[in-house]
């Protein structure tokens, strides 16, 4: 069976090659309106891919900016096809994630599904695909009263779900943890829940994962007041990096370069400054011997 790919990766790739035909074509876009009798913020939905195109909007518009390869035009369409589907057996869409789960979080969970790298910065709680079932419903029980509990079951579980399924792809994408010192001393859901969660990020090493810790007493600017995510996609028509961020009852994904790529620069200056893995890891161990030692 040929895979296909999630939707949003779809959209992407249909975005991505839009603008760049455009810009090619030396086209405003204004100019794109106009022609297509579109309002122009059509035209910016459709570039930022806040909404996907119409095949038969998809052909006028590339005959439009003078785009006749055959099996690239053939392409767009298919993933003009493919982008305005919903993901069929996608976990969130069944009933009881559906209501809670926000829209930049399914387009996280698909970038997810085809990235090449992933990168982590936290400044209070472990990442959500590398949290243990119990530490996220730790992480979910210190926000009772935001949510419903409904929400509340929704959110642990859709936690474990995007970690399995990020997890999964093994070797195929690269993981990079930089977490600050506090988030390796504060020990969320108890002694015994944090130390399963510190043994877990132990064990994620050994598969690959990497991780850094920026010390209390390092002096450099991190990269900004609140944790984040970064999904760097592959391929000669995916490239690129999303942005997603969570604070508290909102998130949003951000596909903007000049916003990513300022985060990215950031995170890797930091990454480079930080305490190296080896140091971290020494760090991590040591929490875990205290630990247990303090439980006993």
């Amino acid at each position: 069976m040929v895979a296909v790919d999630p939707p949003m990766v779809a959209r992407r790739r249909v975005r991505l090659a839009l603008r760049e035909a455009r810009e090619a074509a030396q086209l405003t876009r204004q100019q794109v309106a106009d022609q297509m009798e579109w309002s122009l913020s059509k035209v910016l939905r459709i570039e930022k891919g806040e909404v996907s195109i119409a095949p038969n909007d998809l052909r006028p518009l590339l005959d439009y900016f003078g785009v006749d390869d055959g099996p690239h035009v053939s392409a767009m369409l298919a993933d003009a096809r493919v982008a305005r589907a919903r993901r069929r057996g996608a976990w969130y869409q069944e009933p009881e994630f559906r209501p809670y789960v926000t829209e930049s979080f399914r387009r996280l969970v698909d970038y997810e599904a085809r990235a090449a790298e992933a990168r982590f910065y936290s400044i209070y709680f472990m990442p959500g695909p590398v949290q243990t079932p119990q530490y996220a419903a730790a992480v979910s029980q210190l926000r009772e009263g935001e949510f419903s509990p409904g929400q509340m079951r929704a959110r642990v579980e859709a936690t474990r779900r995007r970690r399995q399924a990020l997890l999964a792809r093994g070797w195929s994408v690269r993981i990079f943890l930089l977490l600050d010192e506090s988030v390796l001393r504060r020990p969320i859901g108890g002694r015994a829940i944090f130390t399963a969660q510190l043994k877990e990020l132990e064990r994620l090493t050994t598969l690959g994962l990497r991780i850094r810790m920026i010390p209390l007493s390092m002096d450099v600017p991190v990269t900004n007041n609140g944790s984040f995510d970064l999904v760097s996609l592959g391929g000669e028509h995916d490239g690129g990096t999303v942005l997603y961020r969570e604070n508290g009852m909102a998130d949003d994904l951000i596909e903007n370069s000049d916003s990513t790529e300022r985060h990215l620069a950031r995170f890797d200056m930091v990454w480079r400054d930080a305490t190296d893995e080896a140091d971290t890891m020494a760090f991590i161990r040591q929490r875990i011997s205290r630990l247990r030692r303090s439980a006993a």
